[in-house]
């Protein structure tokens, strides 16, 4: 969400002649897109004004902006502490962007904009066209989250749950077909909350997958209270919805569960994957988990190993428990370190080898491969299968934009290495 909503604050500095650049060590604004779902935020963002500061001590002052969830959550923080920052913007207040830009450029003066104001944000980012020119686009349904697990500090960096309308979405998807993109990935802290006017998340995929030029879709990331039975059987009618669905459940005991406010219990969630595997026996998981939450126990823990293993998740986010300031959570007496060190280790180490197992079991058989662009090395072509796993081949063919039948010849942790098959096994469009 960060990724698309940066591409967003381009589009919008655009009209006040701001342009993106590489060159780091020569600009006229910074702006820092931040995320506070994990510690040390805050820390790297005075880490990189320093780099800035540094950069800059013999030159005109660049203007620098902190924009995201860490503006949200601690802007007036970091003006204070921060003299070299002018100003921050929260994650609904990028519409205000320019104005603020151009406020600085002409008084000098420290803004705080961290209002809540979603509505007001579309509105406006709806009338800036959408220049994202890749293969495979981001495109934000939903906002904010009304759940609040007690980890968590969306609801009070992102606000409650917001949804855009059918319409906007579509047209702004038409927008980035015209750009070159054939794969959407729809956006959400709780994008199966989505809902406008009585349209779930299965009517808006339904809609999109008419678009001709649109070959593939997927969404993230998914709450399993919310995943409701129309959800469920578009994983059986929409052919574009792709078989990889993330499903967070943080913990495999249903103690921690019920601690972490998490409003659905280990049962539920594994009837759920039973429902999805019923309609479509392709479907594959990943999964977020959170080891060493307050109150784990070694038996907690143990139930939480034995989840990994039923599920066998081609692919796990893990990490020890991170407090953020203002969740409830963060009052919690902490377990000891070294104990979450060891199960963290212990947990990732199992996932890995569940994952090469995984990913062991693909040599030698067939993936269908959506090119997204070359390398350095020109011959040499990325794209993602339908599972979302990173392939790469070889190529004097250029492949960008285009689907096609790959043998999978090698593996390591992070990608998939393939042969393109021959023409009559070909499947492909033109982007």
């Amino acid at each position: 969400m960060n990724q698309y909503d940066s591409n967003r604050i381009y589009d919008l500095v655009d009209k006040i002649d701001y342009q993106k650049t590489n060159n780091l060590k020569d600009v006229n604004c910074y702006v820092l897109n931040t995320c506070h779902i994990r510690e040390k935020a805050t820390e790297k963002v005075y880490h990189d004004v320093g780099r800035i500061k540094k950069e800059f001590k013999n030159k005109k002052k660049p203007i620098v902006i902190v924009t995201g969830c860490v503006a949200q959550a601690e802007g007036e923080i970091l003006l204070n502490r921060e003299k070299y920052i002018d100003a921050v913007v929260g994650p609904q207040s990028y519409h205000k962007l320019n104005q603020t830009i151009i406020d600085i450029e002409r008084k000098n003066k420290k803004i705080n904009s961290t209002q809540f104001n979603v509505v007001e944000k579309f509105d406006n980012l709806n009338i800036t066209k959408n220049s994202d020119s890749n293969v495979s686009s981001f495109l934000t349904i939903q906002e904010g989250c009304n759940k609040f697990c007690k980890f968590c500090v969306v609801p009070y960096t992102r606000g409650p749950e917001f949804s855009r309308s059918i319409d906007e979405l579509i047209n702004e998807t038409l927008n980035l077909v015209k750009n070159g993109t054939r794969e959407i990935n729809l956006l959400g802290q709780n994008v199966n909350a989505y809902c406008y006017n009585g349209k779930r998340l299965s009517h808006l995929i339904e809609e999109i997958s008419k678009i001709d030029k649109i070959k593939r879709i997927r969404y993230t990331t998914s709450h399993p209270i919310d995943f409701s039975e129309d959800l469920i059987e578009a994983h059986k009618k929409v052919t574009k919805l792709m078989p990889l669905i993330h499903l967070p459940v943080q913990s495999g005991s249903d103690k921690i569960l019920k601690k972490m406010n998490r409003k659905h219990s280990i049962k539920y969630y594994l009837d759920l994957i039973k429902k999805l595997k019923l309609v479509n026996s392709r479907i594959e998981f990943s999964s977020d988990f959170i080891i060493g939450y307050p109150g784990e126990t070694d038996q907690d823990f143990l139930n939480t190993i034995k989840l990994l293993k039923e599920i066998g998740y081609i692919n796990t986010y893990s990490f020890i428990f991170s407090p953020r300031p203002g969740t409830p959570a963060a009052k919690m007496k902490k377990i000891d370190d070294y104990v979450s060190k060891e199960r963290l280790f212990s947990f990732q180490k199992l996932a890995h080898e569940i994952k090469m197992k995984y990913r062991k079991n693909l040599l030698n058989k067939k993936s269908l491969v959506m090119f997204e662009n070359s390398m350095n090395n020109k011959n040499l072509f990325f794209g993602r299968d339908e599972f979302s796993n990173s392939v790469i081949v070889e190529s004097t063919e250029n492949l960008r934009g285009k689907i096609r039948e790959v043998e999978i010849v090698d593996v390591n942790q992070g990608t998939l290495f393939g042969k393109i098959l021959e023409n009559k096994n070909k499947k492909e469009f033109a982007a």
